[in-house]
């Protein structure tokens, strides 16, 4: 292979990182489960000047996947952790300490939220959420002691795209850093640090790992964040194993055609539940209508399986008709994998409550064929009508 960088980002996802060269043409870098690592002599031991040092700082295994993600997100330094909310902890805690304050958004992942009432509370770090449409309006929230700004677009459960650009500059010129969790649309669909961001936060769990078979995350910071992320990873002592990380290389070399599956089953999906009369309206940012659309569509590069549905009122027991008889949708929690899933949103807001007092619900478009999906969310629909 040539050392130059292919200019295509799917191309790029699957040759970044490789390290066949380093392990006689092998086109995996190989699983190295590993804590000891061996010096030859004391001189190296004392001066530590080699690749590797002990199993908990890296292995050829976790540093090809770093390496991968490091120039797909277009940054200076990636760490691995063992889940996306030990990434999205992690993150925060690289740049906040006690006495300082963060401002999150009010759309976030709900453990995220849990993370900064309580953990956060208790290092003495204040929390302020704030509405995901103010963009650089922001400033107004801004105090001394403000330290970070957290983004999340589109937000969790109601997919509130937030204009990153306008709250990173506003928070560059308070000398604070600017964090997101990019999950929703991997480094494939947005890339944070082409717009400002200093951290980006990704679940490997969900689209990286593809396959619900995987709990990890990383973080990649910016060149002027890449010493405080590497420095508090090792103070922290987190890892990720060689088996998640070959797992998490293996989801990263098909992300790319997965995603575009994933987007096309959605949208499908999506229009079609537009149009239910038992749909009151639907969360999906790539949808013409969306309030989030014009932000979205200037950003992003598409759109992934993720979508949330407000229903209209339904009869008493109709939530549990529709959910009970599915057969392609599994219901459960996470998402990202090849499986199509579906659970009830539970909205928790701070700033102000979300529009939407009757049910809502979460989807996720697996790689199943959309036909048979449209034709077990229809036979929910006749069984909410039975329950009239």
């Amino acid at each position: 292979m040539a050392d130059e960088k292919p200019s295509n980002i799917d191309t790029l996802a699957v040759h970044a990182g490789r390290m066949s060269r380093e392990h006689f043409g092998v086109v995996n870098t190989p699983v190295y489960r590993a804590s000891t690592i061996l010096y030859p002599d004391l001189a190296t031991l004392e001066s530590r000047d080699v690749p590797y040092t002990y199993g908990l700082h890296g292995t050829p295994t976790s540093c090809s996947f770093e390496e991968a993600v490091t120039e797909l997100e277009g940054g200076a330094r990636t760490k691995v952790v063992p889940s996306g909310l030990a990434a999205i902890t992690f993150a925060i805690l690289a740049v906040c300490r006690a006495g300082d304050h963060l401002l999150m958004v009010d759309s976030c992942y709900g453990p995220s939220r849990t993370f900064c009432d309580k953990m956060l509370a208790r290092l003495g770090i204040e929390t302020t959420y704030y509405d995901p449409g103010l963009g650089g309006e922001i400033a107004s929230l801004f105090r001394a002691n403000t330290r970070a700004v957290f983004c999340e677009s589109p937000g969790s459960l109601t997919f509130e795209v937030q204009d990153v650009p306008a709250i990173a500059r506003v928070t560059h010129g308070h000398g604070a850093s600017v964090l997101i969790d990019n999950t929703w649309a991997t480094p494939l669909l947005f890339q944070p640090l082409a717009h400002g961001v200093d951290l980006s936060i990704q679940a490997v769990t969900k689209y990286v790992g593809g396959h619900a078979d995987l709990m990890m995350g990383y973080v990649t910071a910016n060149e002027s964040h890449a010493r405080r992320l590497v420095d508090t990873h090792d103070q922290l002592g987190l890892y990720a194993s060689g088996d998640d990380c070959f797992l998490a290389l293996r989801g990263l070399r098909t992300m790319p055609v997965r995603l575009k599956r994933h987007e096309e089953t959605a949208l499908k999906l999506a229009r079609w539940l537009k149009a239910r009369p038992e749909v009151a309206r639907v969360l999906h940012p790539a949808l013409e209508d969306d309030p989030g659309h014009a932000l979205w569509k200037r950003d992003f590069k598409g759109s992934c399986g993720l979508f949330g549905v407000v229903f209209n009122p339904l009869p008493k027991g109709g939530l549990a008709a529709f959910f009970d008889g599915l057969t392609q949708f599994g219901i459960g929690y996470s998402w990202g994998g090849y499986e199509s899933l579906i659970v009830p949103a539970r909205i928790t807001r701070t700033t102000k409550k979300f529009a939407a007092e009757v049910p809502v619900i979460r989807i996720h478009a697996g790689l199943e064929n959309a036909d048979d999906l449209l034709a077990d969310l229809a036979a929910g629909f006749e069984r909410i009508a039975r329950c009239t």
